[in-house]
């Protein structure tokens, strides 16, 4: 083959592999997570909901990408914030109880990963770290976890107090939380009351604004900023401008099963089908006041002119059940508590206004992010990049999806057809959820979810179904058998429901709140 021939085609192909590259080139230099607290997917207007006001949420998903069959991790706060920030299951973390601290040794965040990398970090809200339950032990103050900024609820409490806003008028009803935790309705904000605060003075108004203050501080220069804030989270916080904008009357009001009844903890089975209508307009109104703060993040990157080079993602750290199954709360493994928002945007990397409907899990986001940042993965992450569902490239993700929630015992993996729960049982509910039926053993649930989608009847006794539900187990004991750090340390003699169980119990340790300092395991043999 002539010489010259061949030094041109080595052009050719070095010239299309570099045209391949810069096609994909990240223009993307900034990062903004957006985190809601127990925001339930079906109510944004982006997901169908056509009663809710959600209109920036809804901005975003017509200039990003929308995932349809996006799970958390763990349908609780702690466990999922920081398998979040890890790209690991809450297990691989340490944390899977409500207090219990976050590990700074063994995890790596993505702020600190950043960090190292030249990236202004700041977390701005929740963090729920947790760290304060062993301050005494850190010689050097309590760990950041990455992040340069941490603005919390001290720093709120102290804008507060330097600026205590205008006295509110006598006659407005508020609600008063000191007064109410002895009264179930009222602790859940049943008559819709609002916060005794405007909104220039309010929690999340006050987080939105330093999120956009250190937008604007850090415009010229790579940024990672986590925003997260408390809504609508219980009991529904909102100041005295979003008063009365539900009518409890026009609010959906799912019935549930007999199925359910079982699983209903004592506190919620005796409230009236007004106080339930009631409860639901309170978390409404929270989520458009949520909303709106989001807007107020969402503007100071416009205003930056940062549209273009900013990663923007909108996620929930878990749902919340709104009287589905006859309930108000997440700690479950129902779609309504694990099934999640997420939408993103990052420029014009991506088609705008789509939805993608590939399984994909929360430890997914910190090595999507990396991915699109073109930076290295974390080494410890147990995620997987969903960057090709964006690019177009595959329509599939994976296979299912895993969440676990170790306060009850409680694990399930999901297809996109079906689900399968399964619980040790041990204990009644906890933290404050108790059914009041006491322990219920070792519980199997299998869901079909595109005959069954709300999840009425559990079919795992049916013969019919014994090779989809011996398959599901096989596929939770192996998402624990290659990602749990005491994998090799379970007793082979088992059986299979024998290896659940004992994958299915925490090791962490909790924080009794009550005591403030002592580490304790949250359940207590009474």
């Amino acid at each position: 083959m002539n010489i010259h021939y061949v030094i041109f085609l080595i052009l050719i192909a070095t010239f299309s592999c570099s045209e391949k590259i810069d096609k994909h080139e990240s223009k993307i230099k900034n990062v903004v997570v957006i985190l809601a607290d127990d925001h339930a997917m079906k109510v944004t207007g982006a997901y169908g909901n056509h009663i809710i006001h959600t209109p920036n949420i809804d901005r975003l998903a017509q200039d990003g990408v929308l995932f349809t069959n996006a799970y958390c991790n763990s349908p609780i706060c702690s466990a999922s914030r920081q398998s979040i920030l890890t790209g690991k299951y809450p297990h691989a973390t340490g944390v899977n109880l409500l207090f219990t601290p976050f590990p700074d040794e063994g995890n790596t965040t993505i702020a600190e990963h950043l960090r190292s990398l030249g990236y202004k970090t700041a977390m701005v809200g929740k963090n729920h770290f947790n760290n304060w339950a062993w301050s005494s032990l850190y010689k050097n103050g309590l760990p950041d976890h990455g992040f340069d900024t941490l603005i919390e609820n001290k720093d709120y409490q102290e804008f507060l107090r330097q600026n205590p806003g205008p006295q509110i008028p006598i006659g407005i009803e508020m609600y008063d939380a000191e007064n109410v935790k002895e009264d179930i309705p009222e602790w859940m904000n049943y008559r819709n009351l609002p916060q005794p605060v405007y909104d220039a003075f309010s929690q999340g108004t006050f987080y939105a604004n330093r999120a956009a203050e250190f937008i604007t501080k850090n415009r010229d220069q790579p940024f990672f900023l986590w925003t997260a804030f408390f809504q609508p989270h219980h009991p529904y916080y909102y100041p005295i401008e979003y008063a009365s904008k539900y009518n409890p009357d026009d609010m959906p009001l799912p019935e549930g099963s007999p199925e359910d009844d079982r699983w209903v903890p004592k506190k919620f089975r005796s409230l009236t089908e007004a106080e339930r209508r009631g409860i639901i307009a309170a978390y409404y109104t929270s989520t458009e006041y949520m909303d709106k703060n989001v807007g107020l993040v969402l503007d100071a990157i416009k205003k930056n002119g940062l549209e273009e080079s900013t990663l923007i993602l909108y996620i929930s750290d878990n749902g919340y059940l709104l009287n589905d199954h006859k309930r108000f709360e997440k700690h479950t493994m129902w779609e309504e508590a694990t099934h999640q928002p997420m939408i993103i945007k990052a420029g014009n990397s991506f088609e705008k206004g789509v939805k993608k409907q590939a399984l994909v899990e929360y430890i997914d986001v910190v090595p999507t992010i990396l991915d699109i940042l073109q930076q290295k993965p974390l080494r410890e992450s147990q995620g997987k990049s969903f960057l090709p569902v964006l690019r177009n490239e595959t329509t599939d993700q994976k296979e299912f999806v895993f969440s676990e929630y170790l306060e009850d015992n409680l694990a399930m993996v999901s297809t996109q057809k079906w689900k399968y729960v399964f619980t040790t049982g041990s204990r009644d509910l906890g933290i404050g959820y108790a059914t009041g039926y006491g322990p219920s053993g070792i519980v199997h649930r299998l869901y079909d979810l595109e005959n069954d989608p709300t999840e009425m009847h559990n079919l795992s006794k049916k013969v019919q179904h014994t090779k989809t539900l011996i398959h599901l187990q096989e596929l939770m004991l192996k998402r624990f058998l290659e990602t749990h750090p005491d994998s090799l340390k379970c007793p082979q003699e088992l059986t299979l429901e024998g290896k659940l169980a004992w994958f299915c119990e925490p090791r962490d340790i909790g924080v009794d709140q009550s005591l403030k300092d002592a580490p304790v395991r949250v359940f207590k043999n009474d």
